[in-house]
């Protein structure tokens, strides 16, 4: 019997074997075309090829509204009336336990503590709390995922603001979206992996640097492409006035065979990632200024966001296109709106920063959830560290301010497989530190990665003679969050 297997093996036709391996060839050239890095090795990983998901990934791209200078939990979130019922009175030194103060409140030698001026109530079937500065995410609560017990090991703005996006409180690592355009490349041929969109609100503002978004020790090519407000989105991309297409088309070859030939002499990558990089411009060229006119937007949807999204720079102008960019295929999707470092007269200031971004928030999970996108986007909204329950500063009720607060804070999650209608993690009643289900920065970054289908332990970069990862040495996924 086993004699007549072989037998049958060995009775191939020319025919039968030549249709087989065009069946195969034809396999192997679709999926170099779908994945042009499937049969690509590289020596910087022993995992699997870059392109590939590590497993099924519950979401194909992200989108982080990062609100730049740490709006207060306690005014957002994290409801706490017994700071209502305390107003004043000094912080126990028991529940600050000796903690660490920055410059601005190190010299205070009381701690009076402080309330929201804010009313908060309850919405959806989750019963969240949520305050009364944000009427448009209380109407869509049950589609999110608040985190109270975020935490962090950085007190100031830049070292929680670089820890935040690159894992590492010094420079030079590579940030959350160059890592994802590194494990998994882009959608759209047309359009960069990773985009990065600038507003401000009217509250007191902390800068942001090129550093947040950069693509440290990895290629150029996954270094964060940044859209201005002005009259080109993206400086220097269109062609200089005489310059056509076809000129143009044939300097970038000729520019291309130099750059080989630089290429064969010294082998520096970066000789190619620039390569890429002037191809990618000239296919933006095309797909850049149709993603940016949001002039053609139907009315409706100009409606949900608000007129400012008509209105280049602001955060609802890049809130819309950071739907539109996420839609065309863009992985990942950076918005950074600053004037949340209300140290004083907060009262005042943050409501204007949460009228610049409530409608627009809550407009584009509506807006993504309408198209059948929510499933596959994972939208971010929060800020590098929380603020103190106590005031900074002299007492007044009416105007008061908030120093930093790395134990616990609070940010929102919704779409790309988490859960919805949650609320995840508690801090004490005085909102100062965690008593259940701790986040840290490092298991956030995990989370993130296992929804995009990355194994954070497993994408890495060996680096001077080291393998770095987003999440240095640490790090666990929050399967607690997961839909």
């Amino acid at each position: 019997m086993q004699n007549e297997f072989f037998n049958h093996k060995l009775n191939v036709t020319r025919r039968h074997f030549l249709g087989k391996a065009a069946v195969g060839l034809g396999t192997l050239g679709l999926g170099s075309l779908l994945m042009p890095n499937l049969f690509k090795g590289d020596e910087n990983t022993d995992e699997l090829p870059l392109g590939l998901p590590h497993f099924a990934p519950k979401a194909k791209r992200v989108i982080y509204l990062f609100q730049n200078g740490a709006p207060s939990q306690l005014e957002t979130f994290d409801y706490k009336p017994m700071l209502t019922k305390m107003m004043g009175q000094d912080l126990p030194a028991s529940i600050r336990n000796g903690q660490r103060l920055t410059g601005m409140t190190s010299n205070q030698t009381k701690f009076p503590l402080m309330g929201s001026f804010f009313d908060f109530k309850q919405y959806g079937q989750s019963g969240a709390w949520v305050s009364d500065l944000f009427p448009n995410m209380a109407k869509i609560v049950d589609d999110l995922c608040i985190i109270k017990t975020m935490n962090t090991d950085a007190i100031n703005h830049d070292p929680a603001l670089t820890f935040l996006q690159t894992g590492a409180q010094v420079g030079n690592r590579p940030s959350m979206g160059a890592w994802m355009s590194y494990g998994l490349g882009s959608e759209n041929k047309n359009l960069p992996a990773f985009c990065v969109l600038l507003s401000r609100g009217r509250g007191n503002g902390q800068g942001v640097y090129s550093k947040l978004w950069t693509n440290g020790f990895l290629d150029s090519t996954h270094q964060g492409v940044v859209f201005s407000s002005g009259e080109d989105p993206i400086l220097y991309l269109n062609d200089p006035e005489g310059t056509d297409k076809d000129s143009r088309r044939r300097m970038l070859d000729k520019l291309a065979e130099l750059n080989h030939l630089g290429f064969e002499e010294n082998g520096d990558p970066e000789v190619q990632s620039k390569v890429q990089q002037y191809e990618m411009a000239y296919r933006m060229q095309t797909a850049v200024p149709e993603l940016t006119d949001l002039s053609k937007e139907p009315d409706h949807i100009i409606k949900m966001y608000g007129p400012e999204c008509l209105v280049p720079g602001t955060y609802a102008a890049n809130a819309l296109l950071a739907r539109k960019l996420s839609e065309s295929g863009v992985r990942f999707v950076q918005l950074y709106h600053q004037g949340w470092d209300q140290h004083g007269n907060l009262p005042n200031e943050m409501p204007l920063q949460a009228q610049d971004v409530d409608r627009a928030s809550a407009a584009l999970i509506t807006d993504l959830k309408q198209r059948g996108l929510l499933d596959e986007t994972l939208v971010i909204w929060g800020g590098e560290f929380g603020r103190t329950n106590y005031c900074q500063g002299t007492f007044t009720k009416d105007n008061y301010g908030r120093d930093h607060h790395p134990r616990a804070y609070s940010i929102w999650m919704a779409g790309g497989g988490v859960k919805p209608g949650i609320v995840y993690g508690e801090t004490d009643e005085f909102g100062y530190n965690i008593v259940r289900d701790p986040v840290h920065i490092h298991d956030f970054h995990a989370t993130v990665m296992y929804l995009m289908g990355l194994n954070h332990e497993q994408l890495t970069y060996k680096h001077l003679g080291r393998r770095y990862r987003l999440t240095d040495v640490a790090g666990k996924v929050v399967t607690g969050l997961m839909a």
